[in-house]
Formats: C-alpha cells, sequence, structure tokens
C-alpha cells in the first residue's frame, strides 16, 4: 500500500475578502474530488484572503497509478488562471516507512 500527499501552496489573485477566496478554492477542491477521486481539503492560510494551503492525498496498491494521478492534481491546479502556484510538496509513503 501507498500514500501520496501533496501540498499546495497559491497566491490568489484579485481577491478582497475570505468569501472572495472561497469562491475561488471551493471550485478547485471539488473539481479534484470529482475527477481523480482524492481526498482534499484547504488545511492552511485560512484566514489570510490572499494565500491558500490546499492537501491532498491518495492511497494506491501501485506506485505508477498513484504518481500519475498526483502529476495529473498538480497540472490541474497549476494550469488554473486565477490562481499562482507558489509551491507543491509531494510525499510517497508506503506501509513499510
Amino acid at each position: 500500500m501507498y500514500v501520496g500527499t501533496l501540498s499546495f501552496d497559491l497566491l490568489l489573485g484579485d481577491v478582497h475578502s475570505l468569501k472572495e477566496k472561497r469562491s475561488l478554492v471551493r471550485p478547485i477542491v471539488a473539481e479534484l474530488q470529482r475527477k481523480y477521486a482524492v481526498s482534499v481539503a484547504e488545511t492552511g492560510s485560512q484566514n489570510l484572503h490572499r494565500r491558500a494551503e490546499i492537501g491532498l492525498a491518495m492511497v494506491s496498491g501501485d506506485t505508477g497509478h498513484l504518481s500519475d494521478v498526483l502529476d495529473r492534481c498538480e497540472r490541474l491546479v497549476a494550469g488554473r488562471p486565477e490562481v499562482e502556484l507558489l509551491s507543491v510538496r509531494r510525499r510517497l509513503h508506503s506501509d513499510e516507512d
């Protein structure tokens, strides 16, 4: 069994309130869940209106499949024009760790 995680640090564009922030972050979270069946949530910077941290996790029996899905998730977030992807932290864990 393998667990893969991604942590995205995002800079949001022309956002002036937490309500506007939620209107940008929620669709990204929902699309990742819908398209790739991963667990995903906003995990940090909740009180900052121009920054967001999104955490994502997936479990798989095959590292190749796991890496492929994580790559697709990263491309999806990086391709969103309303956010700037500042950094991505990727971790892979096995049940022997």
